[in-house]
């Protein structure tokens, strides 16, 4: 098995801090698991690493697609294998990071095999979108699959139409499907940090970030997403941060009350990944105002020293 770090979080914790951090001590390399910081041009928004960051330490899947491409669960499994395996051979230790946890766990555990979707089960679900809105799409949803429902955002209507589309051809949830998936071979053994907050804390440290990213040009941004043609159906613009500023650019709201959209929904956001990650087992829980580096290398040293055949000082080359 290839042994790797995880870092999950939720959203403006401060996952990449310490994944720069390890990184640099161990002279690897970072794998992005965030599904928004795949999409190129999307920058300020999406809080990507800074450009002086990404040249110190090298990041893997970030800028990959445009706006207007998908990329799934599917495709970060099969690329960050493919990565990580190479980084394997090179002697390095893969830190994957990211706050999209349903990539974590398609990497970690698997993609089930996906069905054929007739082609009047899709045209018949975008017509009800028309007609209906995401929401009333999102209830049925909450209906049929609660538990797939809890990590979709109410308003991501390609995900909605997805988990509603495998249902409906197959007559079985997409939970179902994970569950009843052949468990396979591991490939990587994971060591598995979670970084935490107190709640308010959290919130108010996003409502913060939001003001930044508005500061750093994000209006200009989005201007120029625009101009190039990107518009509210394409996959990438289906982003917080991004999606709620459609109704100022189309003079059908205030800006300020745009601004508010952005910070309730990343607040919504961050509570839906508490929610996903009160249901794994963390091989270290960390509160993001408490982390001691050299703990957090102690506990990696003594992991690996079951799960690496590596000696230490493999890992810290160079250093």
């Amino acid at each position: 098995m290839i042994p790797v770090i995880i870092i999950q979080g939720p959203t403006a914790v401060g996952k990449s801090a310490l994944a720069l951090k390890l990184a640099e001590e161990l002279n690897s390399e970072i794998i992005s698991a965030d599904s928004r910081q795949v999409y190129k041009l999307l920058n300020i928004g999406t809080a990507k690493p800074s450009q002086e960051e990404q040249e110190k330490i090298k990041h893997h899947l970030i800028d990959i697609v445009y706006p207007n491409q998908e990329y799934s669960a599917g495709d970060f499994a099969k690329d960050a294998l493919q990565i990580i395996k190479h980084l394997n051979k090179q002697k390095k230790m893969p830190i994957i990071v990211g706050g999209t946890g349903f990539y974590i766990k398609s990497l970690v555990e698997g993609i089930f095999d996906a069905p054929q979707i007739p082609p009047e089960i899709r045209v018949n679900l975008k017509q009800t979108a028309i007609e209906k809105g995401s929401e009333f799409l999102y209830k049925r949803l909450k209906k049929i699959d609660p538990e797939s429902a809890e990590r979709i955002d109410p308003n991501d209507l390609n995900r909605i139409s997805r988990a509603l589309e495998v249902y409906e051809a197959t007559g079985k949830t997409i939970t179902q499907h994970w569950q009843q998936q052949p468990s396979g071979k591991k490939i990587i053994q994971a060591f598995n940090i979670f970084i935490s907050d107190d709640r308010n804390a959290l919130y108010e440290r996003i409502n913060k970030r939001v003001d930044s990213i508005l500061e750093k040009g994000l209006l200009q941004e989005m201007n120029k997403l625009l101009k190039m043609g990107y518009g509210e159906n394409d996959p990438g613009m289906n982003t917080v941060g991004y999606k709620e500023l459609f109704p100022f650019f189309s003079k059908e709201k205030k800006l300020e009350d745009c601004i508010e959209e952005i910070k309730k929904h990343t607040r919504n956001y961050a509570k839906r990944q508490f929610t996903w990650f009160r249901k794994i087992d963390f091989d270290l829980t960390l509160e993001v105002n408490r982390i001691t580096f050299l703990n957090v290398l102690e506990k990696i040293l003594e992991f690996y020293k079951i799960y690496s055949d590596w000696s230490w000082n493999d890992h810290c080359q160079g250093k």
